[in-house]
């Protein structure tokens, strides 16, 4: 059986292709989420990368901010349960996820079943989210991730002091004017959204093992800041953009009646 899932979120579209459960045999991403081409796009995309036809994916799950938006799915799932099958199918013993996208940042803790107990969410602010770097990288001229790259090699850390992006903004554009090495504003600006985001995991109460996902955790930098900010290894796999889509794969896996083993 071929379960298929999509997460469509503020900025991408991530889809998988699992085969009975247990195999992940199709992923994509498109860069476009809500109100594009996107979704439509990573669904072509993703059933080209594994060989078959949309015809044989037995069941489907939807879920992220476009979900309501998407009609072809079974089955309609929240990004928090998602987010924590799909951790899960990755690491079997995690019992703290934290995910940072594009537009909010979520703190989740799972009990030894796997099971949700305790989620916080900080989606009223773009501080601390992947668009934060977004508007960061622009003005040093930078892609994101080489931002992240570029800003392990910083000899010290500016201290961006600010938590509005706004503000952050014209306080990194006074440094940089200032003569501030652009590799310790890189390592400030990361910093600044690993100090966000460990305050929101703390809150939930962090238990090993620790893993990060989201479009953000593709970021080196601010990795190893969360790192540091909370004083646990993170796990990370190449895979932790599509937690979504894996998770909404899983549930519609488990909700066909099939048993994995």
């Amino acid at each position: 059986m071929v379960s298929f899932g999509i997460d469509i979120g503020s900025t991408t579209s991530k889809c998988i292709l699992l085969r009975d459960g247990q195999e992940i045999i199709g992923s994509s991403l498109v860069v476009g989420g809500i109100g594009t081409d996107g979704p439509r796009k990573a669904v072509q995309q993703v059933f080209e990368a594994a060989g078959i036809s949309p015809d044989e994916a037995s069941v489907s799950a939807v879920t992220g901010y476009g979900r309501s938006s998407w009609k072809d799915a079974d089955f309609q799932v929240s990004e928090l349960t998602c987010h924590a099958m799909g951790g899960r199918f990755i690491f079997p013993e995690l019992r703290t996820l934290i995910d940072i996208g594009g537009q909010d940042a979520k703190a989740i803790a799972l009990d030894k079943s796997g099971m949700m107990k305790n989620f916080l969410m900080n989606d009223k602010c773009a501080a601390g989210t992947g668009r934060f770097l977004d508007v960061m990288a622009t003005i040093l001229q930078v892609s994101v991730n080489e931002l992240g790259t570029l800003a392990l090699t910083a000899q010290e850390h500016a201290s961006i002091s600010s938590t509005c992006t706004v503000f952050a903004e014209s306080e990194v554009i006074s440094q940089l004017a200032s003569g501030a090495d652009r590799t310790a504003v890189m390592a400030g600006i990361c910093d600044s959204v690993a100090t966000r985001t460990a305050t929101l995991a703390k809150r939930v109460g962090i238990v090993e093992p620790v893993c990060i996902s989201g479009g953000v955790a593709r970021n080196a930098g601010v990795r190893a800041a969360l790192e540091k900010a909370l004083g646990v290894k993170l796990l990370y796999s190449e895979l932790s953009q599509h937690f979504g889509a894996l998770g909404a794969a899983v549930y519609a896996y488990r909700k066909s009646g099939a048993k994995s083993e």
